[in-house]
């Protein structure tokens, strides 16, 4: 490991790395500062770019727009009381009294530091058992994957904003779509209805642009004004952070930052989650309770340090076996695969010292994190007022541009018009798109993990997973028992962010 870090290393040392990491984080903050614009949105539309890009700028690049955009959520949230992000809800209850109270600033500060720390521990803390669960991956075989695929699609399924019968709904729609093309074991053609170029498949990329970005556009074109409160400040007043308050927030951040980083690691959770279940830990924690909600500095320390603690450890699942945790690592995933990168237990044999560089960028996008959001966040806070019609267009323009240029084919742009519009139908039905994204990224793994497993059962499946393949067994047997755990958490959870929100 110390020599893979080493010529890690040695790929980080240029400057046009750097720049594109930072490249990344100001695109990513100011997304993040304009109220409806999420970072997966950001994100989906800037995905064609990493394509022309060599492997070690262009996903630097995309971690940029990630993590600049998971803090940059949190400006509009405590100046306008309006979350740039989902991550950044769990701000709203305690930065926009602070804002009231004049101390913007002061809350702006706390948020970045909170940010940069927690992620820089957790992608630290990701970079050192990395390695361990990769070689871990490695002995298992296509039993034991399959197993896991249908574990993480159930999480999924269940983590979903929609209920459980949606969610298999959505999952069955968008397995529906990996399948149409050939099948990845015997490259029997199926489902294209006799329609010659679908025997190609459906690509990622338009489903992703026009499930996560045009129906973003679509929704801002319904809205003619910026919906920002009367009178709003779009401005950072008040004292600066002093080192003793920083002080007393360092265990809150801590303590969200563990919390944070070991949700990151279970598919389908998210910084929502982590966000709310970071503020109530500081809240049950504070000697007095009765100041959170009313602009207390720590209210806004834990829920920024546990959203961004969760963005180091989502890679783990998506490198140590191809599962992407949510919607951003699977844009990620699309960066890898366009690259000729399968993210898996072979890439680190494979491709083990563009694995680290990759994580060690991460670290470098924290640091700069602190230096340009110090810089720039006063600048980023008077964009919280720009109207978001005035950037339509262009946001259109990079939507259409990127879906087309990879492939030079058309028909990549009908399926975007087709998923957009599908995806913009879903926002006002209340139907979340992730299980379709997950549903149809993870099938063909799954598919021919399945296909492997049964060639070498060689017609007796159970009874070779019940003699050779106990770990299978045990994952399939205890999942109805993990899964009804999870979605009682998940409800409970969900009553006490309503709680809180209120």
């Amino acid at each position: 490991m110390i020599d893979l870090l080493v010529q890690a290393s040695e790929m980080l040392l240029r400057l046009d790395v750097v720049a594109m990491i930072a490249a990344g984080l100001m695109l990513g903050m100011l997304v993040g500062a304009l109220p409806g614009f999420t970072t997966v949105m950001a994100m989906a539309i800037v995905l064609p770019i990493s394509f022309f890009l060599e492997p070690i700028l262009g996903i630097p690049f995309l971690i940029g727009v990630y993590k600049g955009g998971i803090f940059g959520g949190s400006i509009p949230a405590i100046l306008v009381n309006i979350p740039g992000t989902g991550a950044s809800v769990a701000t709203t209850l305690d930065g926009p009294a602070m804002t009231r109270k004049g101390e913007s600033r002061k809350a702006l500060e706390i948020a970045l530091v909170a940010s940069a720390v927690a992620d820089f521990l957790s992608s630290f803390g990701t970079i050192l058992i990395i390695g361990i669960i990769a070689a871990i991956a490695l002995l298992i075989g296509p039993p034991e994957i399959a197993a896991i695929l249908i574990l993480s699609l159930l999480i999924i399924v269940v983590s979903s904003s929609s209920s459980f019968l949606k969610g298999m709904v959505m999952l069955l729609i968008g397995m529906f779509l990996a399948m149409i093309g050939q099948d990845p074991i015997g490259a029997m053609v199926r489902f294209d209805f006799g329609f010659h170029p679908l025997q190609a498949g459906i690509h990622l990329l338009p489903l992703i642009i026009g499930l996560f970005a045009i129906p973003e556009i679509l929704v801002a074109m319904e809205k003619r004004k910026s919906g920002l409160p009367e009178n709003a400040s779009s401005q950072a007043v008040g004292e600066r952070l002093r080192w003793r308050e920083l002080k007393k927030c360092m265990r809150t951040i801590l303590r969200s930052t563990a919390l944070g980083g070991m949700i990151g690691m279970i598919p389908g959770v998210g910084q929502v989650v982590a966000a709310f279940m970071g503020y109530s830990a500081a809240k049950n924690a504070s000697k007095d309770p009765s100041k959170f909600g009313k602009g207390e500095i720590e209210g806004v320390a834990a829920p920024e340090a546990a959203n961004n603690a969760v963005n180091g450890p989502t890679m783990v699942p998506l490198l140590t076996l191809g599962i992407p945790g949510d919607n951003v690592t699977a844009i990620m995933l699309g960066a890898f695969v366009a690259q000729g990168l399968r993210p898996g237990p072979q890439l680190f044999q494979e491709q083990g010292a563009l694995v680290y560089s990759l994580l060690l960028s991460m670290l470098i996008a924290c640091v700069l994190l602190l230096v340009i959001g110090y810089l720039m966040t006063p600048v980023f806070a008077r964009i919280v007022s720009i109207n978001r019609a005035y950037l339509l267009p262009l946001m259109l323009l990079f939507a259409v541009a990127g879906t087309y240029v990879y492939r030079s084919n058309p028909l990549d742009l009908y399926f975007m018009v087709g998923f957009g519009i599908f995806g913009y139908a879903c926002r006002k039905l209340a139907l979340d798109v992730t299980p379709l994204v997950m549903g149809f990224i993870l099938l063909p793994p799954l598919e021919y993990a399945v296909g492997q497993s049964t060639l070498l059962a060689r017609g007796d499946l159970i009874g070779y997973l019940v003699e050779s393949r106990p770990i299978t067994v045990a994952v399939l047997v205890f999942s109805p028992f993990l899964i009804y755990w999870i979605a009682r958490r998940q409800r409970r959870l969900g009553g006490s962010i309503t709680e809180q929100a209120r």
